[in-house]
């Protein structure tokens, strides 16, 4: 844990305010022709998924929380809570729904992902960049569709919908990125 000022806040910071923990959603730094910098900050609660508005002024310190990544394996998901194991000491760690949100459409069983954990509280997931999904379902490709840059929607094995190029077809296996859930090529 440290103290930073406005200048530090970043999406994706992980901050203690009255004891609870907040991720930084959105952080839009603002700096007037007239007065002091300020930082509008849009924050979650980690427990209770609730988000919140605060401004912070120049003078402003606020406590960032440090977190460390643990390397775990998805196991499977359960009434809303995704489970994991960890590699090193095979101790069995849990997310709810709401610490997963969008994430769960690249999960799935036995997939290495790490943890991010707060002492031996797990708060979040951080999933590898590319992953390997097989379509369960698109439409076939028609003769004569050569259309450069064309693409299809299909659905995944993860129930994840993406668009990709017309020649790829039912069963097989593709990368998506995951940070922006676009496909990437083909894996044979």
């Amino acid at each position: 844990m440290g103290i930073i000022g406005i200048n530090d806040i970043r999406t994706g910071n992980a901050l203690k305010i009255d004891d609870e923990l907040y991720w930084v959603v959105d952080a839009d730094h603002v700096k007037p022709g007239k007065g002091q910098a300020f930082c509008r900050v849009t924050l979650k609660n980690v427990d209770t998924g609730q988000v919140v508005k605060k401004t912070y002024k120049q003078s402003d310190k606020i406590e960032e929380v440090r977190l460390e990544l643990r390397k775990c394996q998805y196991l499977y998901e359960d009434n809303d809570l995704y489970y994991f194991m960890d590699m090193e000491t095979y101790e069995q760690l849990l997310l709810s729904e709401n610490m997963v949100e969008d994430k769960k459409d690249y999960l799935k069983e036995e997939m290495d992902v790490e943890l991010l954990m707060y002492g031996e509280k797990s708060l979040g997931l951080k999933l590898p960049t590319f992953v390997n999904l097989q379509i369960k379902k698109t439409k076939p490709a028609v003769k004569g569709d050569t259309v450069s840059n064309a693409t299809k929607k299909a659905t995944l094995e993860t129930g994840l919908e993406v668009k990709v190029p017309l020649f790829v077809k039912k069963n097989e296996v593709i990368k998506v990125d995951t940070r922006n859930g676009e496909y990437v090529e083909r894996v044979n």
